[in-house]
Formats: C-alpha cells, sequence, structure tokens
C-alpha cells in the first residue's frame, strides 16, 4: 500500500512539473507564428511544451492573456501595447523585443504615389498606434503633412495639408489585404502583407526604414513574465539560430531587433 501511495505521489508531483512546463502563446500567422514553429522544437528539448495559437485580429492576443486564458502572446509592438493597455485597462507587459516589420504602403492602381490622382483613396489601420504609423509615412513621403510629425498617435485631424486632397478610410488592418483593389494606396502591417504573398521589398511603394522604432514584442502578465518557461522562449527567440532563421527566411522583410 505504501508503495502505491508513493508511486502515485510521484506520478502527481510528475504530472504537475509537466503542466507547469506547458506555454500557451497566441500569436498572429506570419511571421509570428513561424517563429515560433522554429523554436519549439528548442524548448521541447529544454522540458517547455509550447502551445501555439492563431489569431487574425489585434484585439483578442491580449484580452486572452489578460484573462489568462493564455500565458502570453507575440504580434505587437510597444507602442500598440501601451494603446491596449490604456484603453483596456489591462496591465500586459513586454518580455522581450524580438524583430522589426517594416510598414509599407501598397497599390495595384498606382505605380508610385506621385501618381495619385485627386481625390484617391488611401486606407490605413483603425487602431490608434498603427494608424498614427501610417501617417508619419505618408508625412514622411511628402503626400501629406502633420502638425506634428513625431506624434505616434496623430490622426486625420492632425493633417495640415492634403494637395490632393485624399481621402482616408481607416479600417481593420487584417482586412487591408483584402481591399487592396477597392482603394488606391492601402498602408499594411507587415504580419498581414506576407500573409497575403506581398513582398514588403518588392512591392511596397514606401516601407520604413531600419530605424523603426516598432520593435515586436514577446507579451506577458506581470504575474507570469519571469516564469521559467517564459525565460526559456526569451531566451530561445534571441538565439543565433533564430537570428539566422529570420534572416534567412524573410530576407529583409522582417528585421531581427536582437
Amino acid at each position: 500500500m505504501k508503495k502505491t501511495l508513493t508511486a502515485i505521489a510521484l506520478a502527481t508531483l510528475a504530472f504537475s512539473a509537466h503542466a507547469a512546463d506547458k506555454l500557451s502563446i497566441g500569436a498572429t500567422a506570419v511571421p509570428h507564428a513561424e517563429i515560433l514553429e522554429f523554436v519549439k522544437p528548442t524548448l521541447a528539448k529544454q522540458g517547455v511544451d509550447l502551445e501555439i495559437k492563431v489569431f487574425t485580429d489585434y484585439v483578442q492576443p491580449n484580452v486572452q492573456v489578460a484573462e489568462k486564458r493564455l500565458d502570453g502572446n507575440f504580434f505587437q509592438h510597444q507602442p500598440y501595447l501601451n494603446e491596449f493597455n490604456k484603453g483596456k485597462g489591462t496591465n500586459l507587459v513586454s518580455v522581450v523585443g524580438e524583430h522589426v516589420e517594416p510598414f509599407g504602403a501598397y497599390s495595384s492602381k498606382v505605380k508610385k504615389l506621385a501618381d495619385l490622382k485627386n481625390g484617391a483613396t488611401i486606407a490605413i489601420p483603425n487602431d490608434a498606434t498603427n494608424g498614427g504609423r501610417a501617417l508619419l509615412l505618408l508625412d514622411k513621403a511628402g503626400v501629406i503633412k502633420l502638425k506634428d510629425n513625431k506624434n505616434i498617435l496623430a490622426t486625420s485631424k492632425d493633417i495640415v495639408q492634403n494637395p490632393k486632397k485624399l481621402k482616408i478610410r481607416e479600417l481593420e488592418a487584417a482586412t487591408l489585404p483584402r481591399i487592396l483593389g477597392q482603394v488606391d494606396v492601402a498602408l499594411i502591417n507587415t504580419n498581414y502583407a506576407l500573409e497575403a504573398k506581398l513582398n514588403p521589398l518588392k512591392d511596397a511603394l514606401i516601407i520604413e526604414g531600419n530605424d523603426s522604432p516598432y520593435v515586436n514584442i514577446l507579451v506577458a502578465r506581470p504575474d507570469n513574465k519571469d516564469s521559467a518557461a517564459m525565460k526559456k522562449l526569451g531566451a530561445a527567440l534571441h538565439s543565433p539560430e533564430t537570428k539566422k532563421f529570420i534572416l534567412e527566411k524573410y530576407q529583409g522583410a522582417v528585421i531581427p531587433a536582437f
């Protein structure tokens, strides 16, 4: 009987240890989930079972981490997280910075922005940080002029010069590749551009430089950001092997930030 109880206790401990080492991370498909899939075997060797849940939007991954349905997520940059925390009353935190996805403008109707006709329609993301990011890029390209070209939260109301009377449409970021043929230009996050088989380096009319401040980050909660499993994931994401994978797979469309 004593041996049986001991065996049960050991089995319980083993199960608890295994459960503690399971890590569920939400991510958008490209490149985030692909990068996580790359590090998954490394984590398995270290005793961490990485579960990757793919999302197509920028809201639910944060909601589910805050509600403890996920341990963390990997899809956003710090300015977006700051605005999300402020707007939703959450306190999600960055674990490590991973890469930059240069933001670009795409079109199926014009070859360069100078070809835009008066009254042309430009679609931008409807979230505050990526919408501002889009407007800053248009300002830098000389298409419009903003009141403050350093304000990452600029909106259409901050446009002080619009020579061609361009119409700015704010739409859900994930839908922008799908409506590209319905507008003259769309400013698209690189993860969605890559999913739509757009090559940022070849297809973008304009694109951010390597100095972009929008580093994509691994995000968790204050209560689990320092867990052993999360630290192992952060280390795997920052390994030389992961850097090589990013450089070779994305050919400059995604740039390591470590």
